[in-house]
C-alpha cells in the first residue's frame, strides 16, 4: 500500500536504525505480532483444551456452575467487546488516511470499552467472592457435585482472568498510542504500531467470543 512505502533514502524519526525503510520495518513488525499471535493461540488453546477435557468428564457439574454465572453481565461484556473490536478498526482506518483527531478519539473510544468491560467483570467477581465461589478453602457449593463444581470456577476465574490480563496491558498500550497520536507522532506512513495493536486487540476479542459460550451458555437450557 502506497502509504506504508518509504525509500531507502526517505528519512523518519520512526525509522530503527536497523532497517532500511519504514516498508522493511513494517513487515518486520507485522511477522512479529503475528508470531506473538501464534503464541497465545497455543496458549489459550492449552486452556480451552483443559476446559473440554474436564467437562467431557464431569458434564453434570459444569453445567451447574454455569448457571451461577450471571448471562446477562456476560452479553453486555461481549456487546461492550464488538464495540470496541469496531472502534479499533475506526482508529486503524483513521491512522492510515492520517485522520489525527479522529484517531485520538476512536482510541480513546476503545479504551473506554475496556475499562467497561474490566469494570463489569469485577463485578462479576465480586459477586462469586460474595457468594463463596471462589476455588479455595472458603469455597461453598451444597451438593455430592461441589468438588468438581470448584474445579469449573477453577477453570472460570483461571480463563477470565487471563483474558483480563490481556486487556489491562491492551488498554496501557493504547495509552501510550493515544498520547503518541495527539503529539503528532503517528502518520499514514507510520501507522504500523496502530495496526499492530489492533491485530492484538481483536485476538483478545475473538478469544472471548470463544470463552462467552463456553462459560456462560453452554448447557443452560
Amino acid at each position: 500500500m502506497a502509504h506504508r512505502r518509504c525509500t531507502l533514502t526517505e528519512h523518519s524519526s520512526a525509522l530503527a536504525h536497523h532497517f532500511d525503510s519504514l516498508e522493511q520495518q513494517y513487515a518486520s513488525a507485522n511477522l512479529g505480532m503475528w508470531l506473538f499471535l501464534l503464541t497465545e493461540i497455543m496458549f489459550f488453546g492449552g486452556l480451552f483444551a483443559g476446559y473440554t477435557v474436564y467437562r467431557t468428564f464431569y458434564p453434570d457439574a459444569f453445567i451447574a456452575g454455569s448457571h451461577h454465572l450471571d448471562i446477562t453481565l456476560g452479553g453486555i461484556n461481549t456487546v461492550v467487546l464488538l464495540a470496541s473490536s469496531l472502534t479499533m478498526a475506526l482508529a486503524v482506518h483513521a491512522a492510515q488516511s492520517g485522520q489525527r483527531q479522529q484517531l485520538v478519539n476512536f482510541l480513546l473510544l476503545t479504551i473506554v470499552c475496556g475499562l467497561l468491560f474490566l469494570g463489569i467483570k469485577a463485578v462479576e467477581y465480586s459477586h462469586k467472592f460474595a457468594d463463596h465461589l471462589v476455588p479455595g478453602k472458603h469455597f461453598v457449593f451444597e451438593g455430592p457435585l461441589a468438588g468438581q463444581v470448584q474445579l469449573f470456577f477453577s477453570f472460570y476465574f483461571g480463563m477470565t482472568g487471563m483474558h483480563a490480563v490481556h486487556m489491562v496491558i491492551g488498554i496501557g498500550l493504547l495509552g501510550i498510542l493515544t498520547l503518541q497520536a495527539w503529539r503528532g507522532q503517528l502518520s499514514p506512513t507510520y501507522a504500523a504500531p496502530v495496526e499492530m495493536l489492533g491485530l492484538y486487540w481483536h485476538f483478545v476479542d475473538i478469544v472471548w467470543i470463544f470463552l462467552f459460550p463456553l462459560l456462560y451458555l453452554l448447557g443452560r437450557h
